[in-house]
């Protein structure tokens, strides 16, 4: 394995405010609201549709980044260490998101077909202990509430070593003080700090990955798959929240990619290294997600299942069987083709077109995902409503993550205290000493 070098001073560094960056964040909230209201007042359900797909594509990008950032962190990975607090600033977004899921959840049966269905569908009717609003309202309150509150806990154990710091360091002119402040009550010293978090993330770490998996496998299960409740697939679940992973993935390169470009230290600290080891994961999940497509249709093909069968045939008919193509060319052959070398993954200016062709192409995977369950036919399959109301949600999510890179260390200082091998953790002191 690869010598990872880890400085042994990092300086404090923060992503610096931008007048023009807000603005057009701003700009982008202000344009997504009145087209969701504009949109609203012409087509409700074409509204609906445009604002959770929307909803469900950035709640991937903001737990995928997570779980990047988890799952790294159990593997004891150190290569992500200067990007590491990239993928924590996704954090920022989780209160948007669960204040954006409340309004879904009041749209009932003119969303929902099952709930019109249960009345007379035999197959339905066998689903009502699951279909049924009392439960997916509860479900995904308390549900999202769990993953979310984790997902905030491990990153402010994550933040409160660096927040330990002096206030002069941290803050360099920045208004972070009462977030210090916040973060730092009850401080034990840096040390103790340092071992407590770290011992903490580390019993946290497992339990989030698994409250992931059946939390985002609640949401495709709700909100997209739920939609044809004659149609079920065993692995629609995985292929939604390691779906989910990849768009986190590719959104840390990046965000990693523009960082560098902010000041000096992130230029050094984010390096050959960080962008050759994330452009791998890039690729390497691009095939695993086709995979996962792949092992769910071919299932279904040689099975000859009707019921399935339907759910792919709607999207590869003459009216979205365009845009499922699509889906396959931003989502696998062009990625895969430009990231199988070592160029396109250490390049800058490569890595971030590539990630940004596989974010637009999983934006546009979550659309085909649930807009043709609902569809009409003679409806349009597309319209410029759906990136419009997008611009909503973009500019909230970078709001918040440039927000949080601006507020705290854009780059982790503590780094995670080195654990004894195993065998050495289990040779008593006196012997390991001869």
């Amino acid at each position: 394995m690869a010598h990872i070098h880890v400085p042994d001073q990092i300086s404090v560094r923060h992503l610096p405010h931008s007048r023009k960056a807000n603005l057009l964040i701003g700009a982008f909230i202000v344009v997504g609201l009145v087209s969701f209201v504009i949109r609203l007042l012409q087509d409700p359900q074409a509204a609906w549709i445009s604002y959770i797909t929307n909803w469900l594509y950035f709640t991937s990008v903001s737990m995928g980044g997570l779980l990047l950032a988890i799952a790294t962190w159990i593997t004891k990975a150190k290569w992500n260490w200067s990007i590491r607090r990239i993928s924590q600033s996704f954090v920022a977004f989780l209160p948007f998101s669960f204040l954006l899921m409340l309004p879904m959840l009041s749209l009932g049966e003119s969303y929902f077909p099952w709930i019109e269905m249960m009345a007379d569908d035999p197959v339905v009717q066998n689903k009502a202990a699951y279909l049924n609003m009392p439960f997916l309202i509860t479900r995904n309150v308390l549900g999202l509430a769990l993953l979310f509150g984790v997902a905030l806990y491990f990153v402010y154990l994550a933040l409160r070593p660096d927040m330990g710091l002096s206030a002069q360091q941290l803050t360099e002119g920045k208004r972070s003080e009462a977030w210090q402040a916040l973060l730092t009550r009850g401080w034990m010293g840096q040390e103790k700090e340092e071992v407590r978090s770290y011992k903490r993330m580390t019993v946290i770490a497992p339990a989030f990955v698994i409250i992931y998996a059946v939390v985002m496998t609640m949401l495709s299960y709700d909100w997209v798959m739920s939609l044809e409740p004659h149609w079920f697939s065993t692995m629609f679940g995985p292929w939604f929240f390691m779906g989910a992973f990849w768009i986190g993935i590719a959104a840390t390169a990046l965000w990693s990619v523009y960082l560098r470009t902010q000041h000096e230290d992130f230029h050094r600290y984010i390096g050959l290294q960080q962008r050759h080891d994330i452009g791998k994961l890039a690729f390497a999940f691009c095939v695993f997600w086709t995979y996962l497509f792949f092992s769910q249709y071919i299932v279904i093909w040689y099975g000859k299942l009707p019921w399935e069968q339907a759910w792919i045939i709607r999207r590869s008919d003459e009216v979205w069987g365009g845009l499922s193509g699509l889906v396959i060319l931003l989502c696998f052959v062009i990625p895969f083709a430009g990231l199988i070398g070592r160029t396109p993954k250490t390049k800058p200016v490569l890595l971030a077109f590539f990630t940004s062709i596989i974010l637009v192409g999983m934006w546009l995977e979550r659309y085909v995902m649930l807009a043709p369950s609902l569809h009409h036919r003679g409806d349009p399959v597309f319209t410029i409503w759906q990136p419009l109301i997008g611009l909503m949600f973009l500019g909230l999510y970078l709001g918040s993550v440039r927000w949080f890179l601006a507020t705290f260390p854009a780059i982790q200082v503590w780094q995670p205290m080195v654990d004894p091998e195993t065998r050495e953790a289990e040779i008593p002191v006196g012997l390991a000493a001869e």
